[in-house]
């Protein structure tokens, strides 16, 4: 794939990413990041400015669709710009209304984009199950004061559970389906989830999603990113309508999942031990204090996340971000 190719599908993910026009203000600013980012690393050189080029529409969608003749790359940008659209959540109908758009002009092979579809649909429905999607007032308020410590052997379990979901988010970067990638935002809101409940607190998805924001976690930025950085290192391929990266070569993606998650569950672990008493700037600087270590920690674990993703399907992943077994 040249670059003009990559060019144009990283400008439809970022045409997805906007298409509903309600992203936050700290999502667009991820996104920004992210793609000067990329623009920047050897191997998206001539990327720089797509985010500017995007967002001021000095590029179209037309554009992006007719830089695109190789029908694997029009159906790996079809794929990839649902994903973008379902990672923070059931679309919207401005992004239903892009997708349709979309497959017009891209005109994917309809068999294998049906069942995509299907996949995608599956993932999105067993998200809605990670959390509540919504609780009364007075079970979702803050805690005023902080709770008491909890036991060690609390503690252990946290920590035995947030390992678990960081070396599982790792793995699916290494499966070849599409959907495998947007299990990792529903799996860390099930982990919040889980987190809270160890404490005696019942969170919804809201609360989950707004707290994970907070922390500097993007929903469809962390997602974009793992996608570009796979396309732009050569990592993605198409077989018979899958998405396909080497294990040997996708250190970088399983990297940031792994840490990602595995940072984002002990932040959230301080943060409803203490009582939700932590602020914004207190959140995101512990986040990225952890970050780091956890990056260099997925090394140790990468032979464990290998084997587990030999063993992974659909049925199994959905179960898990459903919360059951």
């Amino acid at each position: 794939m040249d670059i003009q190719a990559q060019k144009a599908i990283l400008t439809i993910a970022l045409l997805a990413a906007f298409a509903d026009g309600d992203k936050a203000d700290t999502e667009r600013e991820a996104i920004r990041q992210l793609s000067d980012t990329l623009g920047h690393d050897s191997v998206g050189a001539g990327l720089a400015g797509l985010y500017q080029d995007v967002l001021l529409k000095r590029v179209t969608l037309a554009d992006a669709v007719g830089a695109l003749t190789d029908p694997s790359h029009r159906q790996l940008a079809y794929e990839m710009a649902v994903c973008v659209c379902d990672a923070d959540g059931r679309q919207s109908p401005a992004e239903t209304a892009f997708l349709s758009d979309l497959k017009a002009r891209l005109k994917p092979d309809a068999a294998q984009a049906a069942a995509f579809e299907r996949e995608a649909d599956a993932v999105v429905d067993a998200a809605e199950a990670a959390a509540p999607a919504s609780l009364p007032a007075v079970v979702a308020a803050p805690v005023a004061t902080p709770l008491p410590k909890a036991p060690s052997m609390q503690d252990a379990e946290l920590d035995a559970l947030i390992l678990s979901a960081a070396k599982l988010n790792g793995a699916l970067e290494l499966l070849p389906q599409s959907w495998a990638s947007m299990a990792i935002i529903p799996l860390q809101v099930r982990l919040v989830y889980n987190i809270g409940k160890a404490h005696g607190i019942e969170l919804d998805q809201g609360h989950i999603k707004e707290f994970i924001a907070a922390v500097g976690v993007g929903l469809t930025s962390q997602y974009v990113e793992q996608f570009g950085r796979k396309l732009l290192g050569g990592l993605l391929g198409k077989i018979a309508g899958r998405t396909i990266g080497g294990i040997g070569s996708a250190a970088t993606g399983v990297a940031l999942s792994f840490a990602t998650t595995y940072a984002l569950g002990h932040v959230a672990k301080r943060y409803y031990a203490e009582g939700r008493v932590m602020s914004t700037a207190l959140l995101q600087e512990s986040f990225q204090k952890l970050l780091a270590p956890a990056k260099q920690m997925q090394a140790q674990y990468l032979p464990q996340m290998q084997d587990l993703s030999r063993t992974l399907d659909m049925g199994q992943v959905l179960n898990m971000v459903r919360g059951a077994r």
